[in-house]
C-alpha cells in the first residue's frame, strides 16, 4: 500500500478525519452524594447489609434468601429510577404540535381574516375562516394522538426487553430483572454488563468500568475489591461501582448498597433529566421542505396580493388580502406532519412484528439509508455455540472424521484437558446436578473448551477443579489477547503450575520450548512450519484456534508464598512450553449467507469486525458470501507473484489485521474503503470504534449509526446504546428492517408528491381570477377542505427496493466531495495563533454566518454539485406534483368549470345583465347558483382527480396497475371517506353560507375528471417507460459468485472441491 503522495492529495486524504479524536472533557458533577458503604470493609458489609458472602470463593456464597428479599423489595421498592420530567400534554399539543410552520401560517392567516372583519363586518362572507383556526388545531390534536399512541407502542416495546441480572440467593446462581434487586444482594458482573445498581465490590479480577456518562472521564476506570474500604470520595472509589454504568473488561463480584433512585445517579437529577433534542436526518429533510414550502407560500400570497390589488380588486385592501390568503392556503399541505407520523408508526408495527424492535421512530427510516454494516462474528453471523472440533499435538493433525477418538492417555491431552478446565472463568448455574445438565454461564469460547474438558476428565469436574486452587490470575483481555493462571498444582520441580491459552501468535511467542511425547523439546524452524501449516490449515476452515501452554514453575524461584502482583509484571510472562492447539467450530446461523447476499444486491457493503485470526475469519466469510473475490495474498498465491507486485486495482477483497489499524493513514483508509469486500480480524473494541467513525467520515451511513444489537446474547451495553435491536438473535432480520426502511421513505415521498399535486390547480385558476379575469373558479374555504388520503403501500416489484442501490450511495465522487468541503471548513476556521487548536465561534457569529452562507459562492456551488442522492423532495418529485399531474388535474378542473358555467349562465360581452348568450333571462339567485356550481365541479375535479394519483404516484418501477395496486384496503377507504366528505360539502343546503355548494349539481359533470384521471394513469405509465433507463442506473448489478442458498452443512465438514 505504498506510494509517494503529493502534498495536496496528503491535504485531502486526512480531510474529513481531524474531528474523530475530540478532546477529553471531565465533569465534577456528582462529587456531593449521599454514600457511604465503600468505606466499610467486608465485616461491616455483611453486618450493615445483614447478607453474607465468600471473598475466596464468590460463587459459593449463599447470598440472600429468596423469602428475605421478597420482604427488602416490599419495604424498599423496585429498583428502577424515576422517569425524567416528560413535556406535559399541554406543551407537546400547544408548542411542539400546534406551533409547526403550517399550523402557524394557517392561524395567522385566520386571525388576520377576523382582523378585516372588524374592519369590513361581512358575516357570510368571513365566518368560514375560523376553520382555517379550527384546522391547526385539530391537525395539532391528530398529530399529538399519532405522537402518544407512537410512544405507547414503543414504550409495549421496550418492556418485551426489561434489563436482567446475575445474582446469587440461597447459594444459586440465576439471572433476574435488574428491577428485583434489592440491598444485600450479590450480583456478578462481566465484560460487557450495564450495572444494575451501585455495589462495592468484594471480588475483582482485572475490571474496568466506563464512567464517561456519569463523571467525563473518557479512559476506563479501574475497579478493585477493597477488604478495609475506600477513604476517598464515592467517585473516587476503586471498590464501588455505579447503576448504569458499563463494564468493559474483567468479571467482579459486588454486593448491592443502593439501589433506585438512593443510587449515584439517582442522586443527580440533571443527567437523567431532560428529551433529547437531535434530530434524525429524515427529521432534517421533512424540517426543510416545510421551510422551503413555507416561503414559496408566503412569497406568491405577496405577489398574488399586489397583482389582485392592481388589477380584478382595484385598491379594495380586505378582498385582496381574502385572495392572498387563499394562495397561502392552497400551497400549504396542512395535512403532511400528521401523515408522517402515521406511516413512521405503521413501519414501526410492521417491523415489530418481524421480530425488529425500533425504539426511535426516526429510526425506521435510517436504517432504509444504510450503506454500510459493521458486523461481529461471533453470535451475531454465527451461532455463538463453540464445539471442539480437532487438537494437535506434536503437530500432527487430528480430525474427528479421518482419525480415532481421543484418549486422555494420549500425548499432551492431559495437559489440554487441565488447561481447558482449570485455565477458566466459567459458572454454573447450579453444582448439585451432574455436568452435562448444567447450565455454563461464560463466553463461547471458554464455554465450548469447559464442555471439552468435562467430557475428558476421568474424576469428578468439580473434584479437580477445586483440588487445584488458583493462586494468581491475569484474565484475557482485548489488549493481550490471552489468559494466563497459576494453580497450586505440584510437580517434580516445584509446587505452582502457569497455564496460558489465548491467540496462537500471542502464546508461541511466550513460548521456548514444545511438548513432544511428554518432553520439552526446544522450538525449531522446523516445529514453526509445522506450526503454520497445521494453524493455517485449522483457521482456514474457519474455526477458532485456541494456543495452550504451560510452565512448571522451578520451587526456588517460585515458592508457594511468591508475591504475584499485575500492576508490576511480577509473574512469569516468557519461557514456557507449547503444548498444542485446539479448533473451536461456530457455525454460521442459518439464513445469514441468504441475508448478507440479499444486502449486497441492495448496494450495501457488509464488513465484518472480529477479533479472530485474520485466516479464520476469511473462511468464515468466504461461506456466508461476505468475500466472494480475491485478496491481495490469495491473488499473489494464485498467479505465482510477490505480494508487492499486486496492485489495488487487481483485487476487490481486503483483510486487515487489527496490529496495522493504528498506523493506518488517511489514503490507506481510503483504499480498504474502497473495496468492496472488507473484513477486520484481530480487532480491539477501541479498534472497532475507530472503523466505524472512519467510515462515518466518509458519509457512510452505517450500522452503527442506528445501533443493532442482539436481544437475547447481546450485552446490556449494546442493548442500551442501539436503536434497533433484534428480538429473536436473527441477522436475517436486518434484510426485513432495511427493505421496511427504504418502504418507509418511498411512502413519505409518495405522500409528499400526492399532497403537493394539488396544489397547481388550486393556484392557477386563482391567477385566472385576476389575470382574464374570471369568476373566482375556487374558494379559499373548498381549497382547506379538499380530502387527501393516503396510506402504506407493499413495494412494487417481488424483490421490491431490496435490487436498488443506497439513496446516498457512497462513491468515488461523493467522497471526493465531501473531502473537498471538509478541507475548504478546515482552512477557514479561526485557530489560535499560538497552540493553532479551532478557537469555537460565538453563537451570533455562527447565525450570522448562516445568513450570509446564501451568498456566498461555495453554498451555491455545493447546491448545484451534482450528486447521486436521492433527497425526500428533489426535482423528479417537484416536477411531476406541480408540471406533470398538477397540470392534468388543472385542465380538468377548469375543463370542468367552462363546461358548467356554459350550460348555466356563460355570459357574452355587451349581452344585458341578465340575459346569457342563449336568451335566458337569469336572476340574481340564479347567477349565485350558477357560481356555485361552477366552484363545487372544480372542488370535486381536484378530488375525484387526486382519487387517480393515489394510484400514479404508485408508478415509479412498474405500471399503475394490476392486483398490487388495488390491494391496499386503506386507500379505497381513504377515497370512500373523502367522497362522502365532498358530497356532504356540496349537496347540504345549510353548509352552502359557508362553502358555497349547490345542490343543483349533476353528477354527469363527474365524468368530465373521470376522463382526466384516467388520462393522469396514462400519463403515469408512459412516465414509467422513459423513465426506465434512468431508474436501471440506479438497480445495483448481479454479483457474481453470489451463494443465495441455505447453508445445509456445517464448517466441520471437509470443504472438498468447494468453490469460492
Amino acid at each position: 500500500m505504498k506510494r509517494t503522495l503529493t502534498q495536496e492529495e496528503k491535504d485531502l486524504a486526512a480531510a474529513g478525519y481531524d474531528h474523530l479524536h475530540p478532546k477529553d472533557e471531565k465533569d465534577d458533577k456528582g462529587t456531593n452524594v449521599d454514600i457511604t458503604e465503600h468505606e466499610l470493609n467486608f465485616e461491616g458489609l455483611v453486618d450493615s447489609l445483614k447478607t453474607n458472602f465468600d471473598v475466596k470463593d464468590p460463587g459459593q456464597s449463599h447470598g440472600l434468601t429468596a423469602d428475605e428479599a421478597k420482604a427488602r423489595l416490599a419495604r424498599d421498592g423496585p429498583n428502577i429510577l424515576t422517569p425524567p420530567k416528560q413535556k406535559s400534554a399541554l406543551r407537546k399539543v400547544v408548542l411542539d404540535r400546534l406551533f409547526t410552520m403550517f399550523n402557524i401560517l394557517l392561524m395567522c392567516a385566520g386571525v388576520l381574516e377576523y382582523i378585516i372583519l372588524g374592519i369590513d363586518f361581512h358575516f357570510p362572507k368571513y365566518l368560514p375562516w375560523g376553520i382555517l383556526i379550527l384546522v391547526a388545531f385539530i391537525n395539532a390534536s391528530i398529530d399529538f394522538y399519532q405522537i402518544q399512541k407512537s410512544e405507547a407502542i414503543l414504550a409495549s416495546f421496550l418492556a418485551m426487553i426489561p434489563p436482567a441480572c446475575r445474582v446469587v440467593r440461597d447459594g444459586t446462581i440465576a439471572t433476574i430483572p435488574a428491577a428485583e434487586l434489592v440491598k444485600g444482594d450479590l450480583v456478578l458482573l462481566r465484560s460487557g454488563d450495564k450495572t444494575p445498581a451501585d455495589l462495592v465490590l468484594f471480588s475483582a479480577v482485572d475490571m474496568k468500568v466506563d464512567n464517561s456518562s456519569l463523571t467525563g472521564e473518557s479512559e476506563p476506570q479501574e475497579r478493585r475489591a477493597l477488604a478495609d474500604g475506600s477513604k476517598k470520595r464515592p467517585v473516587e472509589a476503586d471498590n464501588l461501582v455505579f447503576n448504569s454504568t458499563l463494564v468493559v473488561n474483567g468479571e467482579g463480584w459486588g454486593v448491592v448498597v443502593r439501589t433506585g433512585d438512593h443510587t449515584f445517579i439517582g442522586q443527580i437529577a440533571s443527567l437523567t433529566g431532560g428529551e433529547s433534542g437531535n434530530e434524525s436526518p429524515l427529521a432534517v429533510e421533512i424540517s426543510r421542505f416545510v421551510v422551503y414550502v413555507s416561503c414559496i407560500a408566503i412569497v406568491f400570497a405577496i405577489v398574488f396580493f399586489v397583482v389582485g390589488i392592481t388589477t380584478a380588486y382595484k385598491g379594495k385592501a380586505a378582498a385582496t388580502v381574502t385572495f392572498a390568503v387563499s394562495i397561502l392556503v392552497a400551497f400549504v399541505p396542512e395535512g403532511l406532519p400528521s401523515v408522517v407520523t402515521l406511516l413512521l408508526s405503521i413501519a414501526a408495527k410492521r417491523m415489530a412484528k418481524q421480530n425488529v424492535l425500533v425504539k426511535d421512530l426516526q429510526g425506521v427510516e435510517t436504517l432504509g439509508s444504510l450503506t454500510l454494516l459493521a458486523t461481529d462474528k461471533t453470535g451475531t453471523l454465527t451461532r455463538n455455540q463453540m464445539t471442539v472440533r480437532g487438537n494437535v499435538f506434536q503437530l500432527s493433525n487430528n480430525d474427528e472424521q479421518t482419525t480415532e477418538k481421543f484418549s486422555i492417555n494420549a500425548s499432551g491431552m492431559r495437559e489440554m484437558v487441565d488447561i481447558a478446565a482449570l485455565n477458566s472463568r466459567v459458572k454454573f448455574d447450579r453444582t448439585d446436578v451432574p455436568f452435562d445438565q448444567r447450565t455454563i454461564l461464560g463466553d463461547a469460547t471458554e464455554t465450548g473448551l469447559t464442555r471439552f474438558a468435562g467430557r475428558h476428565i476421568p474424576t469428578d469436574y468439580d473434584t479437580h477443579v477445586k483440588s487445584h486452587p488458583k493462586v494468581f490470575e491475569v484474565p484475557f483481555n482485548s489488549t493481550n489477547k490471552w489468559a494466563l493462571v497459576i494453580l497450586d498444582k505440584p510437580h517434580a520441580s516445584g509446587v505452582l503450575t502457569s497455564y496460558i491459552k489465548g491467540a496462537p501468535e500471542r502464546v508461541l511467542s511466550k513460548c521456548t520450548t514444545y511438548l513432544k511425547d511428554g518432553q520439552m523439546v526446544p522450538i525449531t524452524d522446523q516445529f514453526k512450519e509445522d506450526y503454520d501449516e497445521a494453524y493455517d490449515y485449522m483457521a482456514s476452515r474457519g474455526h477458532r484456534v485456541i494456543a495452550c501452554a504451560q510452565y512448571l514453575l522451578p520451587g526456588d524461584q517460585y515458592p508457594v508464598d511468591y508475591p504475584f502482583s499485575r500492576t508490576d509484571d511480577q509473574y512469569p510472562i516468557a519461557e514456557y512450553c507449547f503444548v498444542g492447539l485446539v479448533s473451536l467450530e461456530d457455525p454460521p446461523k442459518h439464513g445469514v449467507r441468504e441475508a448478507i447476499g440479499t444486502l449486497r444486491l441492495a448496494g450495501i457493503k457488509v464488513m465484518m469486525v472480529t477479533g479472530d485470526h485474520p485466516k479464520t475469519a476469511e473462511a468464515i466469510a468466504r461461506k456466508i458470501n461476505l468475500i466472494l473475490g480475491d485478496t491481495r495474498e490469495t491473488l499473489a498465491k494464485k498467479t505465482g507473484r510477490i505480494i508487492e507486485e499486486i496492485y489495488e486495482d487487481e483485487f476487490s477483497a481486503v483483510v486487515v489485521h487489527g496490529d496495522d489499524i493504528d498506523n493506518l493513514q488517511g489514503w490507506q483508509w481510503d483504499q480498504i474503503f474502497g473495496k468492496d469486500e472488507i473484513v477486520f480480524a484481530r480487532t480491539s473494541p477501541k479498534h472497532k470504534l475507530e472503523i466505524v467513525k472512519r467510515a462515518q467520515a466518509l458519509g457512510h451511513i452505517v450500522g452503527a449509526d442506528l445501533g443493532i444489537a442482539m436481544n437475547i446474547s447481546g450485552s446490556d451495553v449494546s442493548k442500551e446504546a442501539a436503536d434497533m435491536i433484534l428480538l429473536d438473535d436473527n441477522f436475517a432480520s436486518t434484510v426485513k428492517g432495511v427493505a421496511e426502511g427504504r418502504q418507509i421513505f418511498v411512502n413519505l415521498k409518495r405522500s409528499i408528491q400526492y399532497t403537493l399535486s394539488h396544489s397547481t390547480p388550486e393556484v392557477i385558476p386563482q391567477l385566472l381570477y385576476v389575470v382574464v379575469p374570471l369568476p373566482l373558479p375556487l374558494s379559499a374555504i373548498l381549497i382547506l377542505v379538499i380530502g387527501l388520503s393516503f396510506a402504506w403501500d407493499q413495494p412494487e416489484t417481488a424483490d421490491g427496493l431490496m435490487r436498488m442501490k443506497p439513496r446516498k450511495p457512497v462513491n468515488e465522487r461523493s467522497i471526493r466531495a465531501l473531502k473537498r468541503r471538509a478541507l475548504v471548513r478546515s482552512r477557514t476556521m479561526q485557530r489560535d495563533a499560538e497552540t493553532l487548536e479551532v478557537i469555537t465561534p460565538s453563537k451570533f457569529s455562527v447565525w450570522l454566518s448562516k445568513i450570509k452562507r446564501p451568498f456566498t459562492r461555495p453554498f451555491w456551488e455545493e447546491l448545484l454539485e451534482p450528486t447521486d442522492n436521492e433527497t425526500l423532495v428533489d426535482g423528479k418529485l417537484l416536477s411531476y406534483a406541480y408540471l406533470e399531474a398538477g397540470m392534468i388535474e388543472t385542465i380538468a378542473c377548469l375543463v370542468a368549470y367552462f363546461v358548467v358555467f356554459f350550460k348555466n349562465a356563460y355570459f357574452l360581452k355587451g349581452s344585458q345583465d341578465f340575459i346569457n348568450s342563449r336568451g335566458q333571462v337569469i336572476g340574481a339567485q340564479q347567477q349565485v347558483d350558477a357560481l356555485a356550481q361552477a366552484q363545487s365541479i372544480v372542488y370535486l375535479s381536484v378530488f375525484i382527480t387526486q382519487c387517480f394519483n393515489v394510484f400514479a404516484v404508485k408508478a415509479r418501477l412498474s405500471y399503475p396497475f394490476g392486483r398490487r395496486v388495488i390491494a391496499n384496503k386503506w386507500n379505497f377507504a381513504g377515497i370512500l371517506a373523502g367522497a362522502c366528505l365532498g358530497m356532504f360539502i356540496v349537496y347540504t343546503p345549510p353548509l352552502h353560507v359557508v362553502f358555497g355548494g349547490s345542490k343543483n349539481l349533476s353528477p354527469l359533470y363527474w365524468l368530465i375528471p373521470v376522463a382526466f384521471g384516467i388520462v393522469l394513469l396514462a400519463w403515469a405509465s408512459l412516465r414509467v417507460v422513459m423513465l426506465r433507463k434512468s431508474i436501471e442506473h440506479l438497480k445495483v448489478k448481479d454479483i457474481k459468485g453470489l451463494m443465495m442458498f441455505p447453508t445445509m452443512r456445517t464448517m466441520s465438514m471437509r470443504s472438498r472441491g468447494s468453490r469460492h
